[in-house]
């Protein structure tokens, strides 16, 4: 994008923060709900050392966000702090994943957590089904091993809590599943297994501050929706690959795939005309695709913008040995470090996709945290926000996933 085109677009900034507000939407407004962050305290404080494990029920905007708090701020290969559960997260109905979770958690120190806002999704419902009649089968309480995270109001959960005295956290009414993480969605089970709350919802705010910048200079969300919009309409990327250095990122991707798919690709537009709207969202992981995609990248269609992140402290230095240093073939392994050489890889591949013009930006943070994460979160659900208004599409509502589940639910009742 030129100069004058980025100047062009900044006429808009305003406008889109003032249209936003008026979809009177929850993703920007729950990071200050500082209530609901003390009630999630106070309960896993209550709860410390009952359950070896937490079980997550949900699926898309119930699960995606979790997993990637989960991967991104716990030990890669299951090692936890004493006295800290283990964090599973059911997110399919694959019966032979439902059969192996068994084989690894015993119901008397399990919690599990049932994700709902309708209280009618089949995969979390008939999980929570499976599941309660496990635990009733072991003569447990159902209230002391179950909690509901739904509608604040109404739906199936609901209902059930109130008859049965299950434990219940809200989604806000104004805040969809795929912009859930920083609700009790995503809060509650962080928070189980030792998340530091505050510091999420702090990066969040910081973002959220430069999401309502008025300062085109400023504003990296604003900023960034620019780029993609310009990219797919007028140069036809229609596919953004979003492809982190760093494995504990690598379900972020999964989370924004999500929200973008979600979010842009709609059928009609404010209006209720047709326009056939989307960019295709694809995850990648530096630098393992660079032997997996890069040749697509490098040389197939030019549909592609790339979001490298890389982030600046992976972990301590930890250097390569020089074992054969009389190797010349090898020998640019001398003197470096697994962390340089991850880096430097990186820099090569987006290199290399400038040479072969393929548009890519990278966005560094400086180490994986909770506050860097909440900032992440925030600065892609504050630009999937700007996008809906340049496409003039509604961001926020998802009739083609309403389609699938009603023929779900009919052939269901039919058969």
């Amino acid at each position: 994008m030129t100069k004058k085109q980025f100047r062009a677009q900044k006429k808009y900034l305003k406008k889109y923060l003032s249209d936003i507000q008026l979809r009177a939407q929850g993703f920007y407004t729950v990071v200050d709900d500082i209530a609901t962050v003390r009630d999630i305290e106070k309960f896993a404080g209550e709860v410390k050392g009952k359950y070896d494990d937490i079980v997550v029920l949900g699926i898309g905007g119930s699960s995606l966000g979790t997993i990637c708090l989960r991967d991104g701020l716990s030990h890669m290969y299951g090692k936890k702090k004493k006295g800290t559960p283990r964090l599973h997260v059911l997110d399919n109905i694959d019966p032979t994943m439902i059969e192996e979770l068994e084989d690894v958690i015993t119901f008397k120190k399990t919690l599990f957590i049932v994700i709902s806002k309708s209280g009618t999704t089949p995969e979390s419902m008939s999980q929570y089904f499976y599941f309660r009649k496990k635990l009733e089968k072991a003569k447990l309480s159902v209230k002391k091993h179950v909690v509901f995270i739904t509608d604040p109001v109404r739906g199936v959960l609901r209902e059930i809590s109130l008859e049965d005295g299950i434990r219940v956290f809200d989604i806000p009414k104004n805040v969809g599943g795929r912009f859930s993480v920083l609700t009790p969605v995503g809060l509650l089970p962080a928070a189980l297994v030792g998340v530091d709350l505050r510091k999420l919802m702090k990066g969040a705010q910081d973002m959220r501050d430069i999401f309502f910048a008025r300062s085109f200079n400023k504003n990296l969300p604003f900023q960034l929706a620019a780029v993609q919009h310009f990219l797919n309409v007028k140069r036809g990327k229609s596919m953004n690959v979003m492809m982190p250095y760093a494995n504990k990122l690598h379900r972020f991707s999964d989370w924004y795939r999500q929200l973008l798919a979600e979010s842009i690709g709609k059928k009609k537009n404010r209006k209720g005309k047709t326009v056939h709207t989307g960019i295709t969202p694809v995850n990648a992981l530096g630098a393992t695709d660079q032997h997996s995609q890069s040749q697509l990248y490098n040389e197939g269609p030019h549909d592609k913008f790339f979001i490298f992140i890389a982030v600046e402290k992976l972990t301590k230095l930890i250097r390569i040995p020089n074992l054969n240093p009389k190797k010349e073939k090898i020998a640019y392994l001398k003197n470096t470090s697994f962390n340089e050489l991850l880096d430097i890889e990186r820099e090569a591949t987006a290199l290399s996709y400038t040479k072969s013009r393929r548009p890519n930006m990278t966005i560094t943070i400086a180490k994986i945290d909770e506050e860097y994460l909440g900032q992440l979160f925030m600065l892609f659900e504050g630009t999937t926000a700007f996008l809906g208004e340049f496409y003039g599409i509604d961001a926020f509502n998802q009739p083609g996933v309403e389609l699938s589940k009603k023929f779900t639910k009919e052939s269901l009742r039919n058969k």
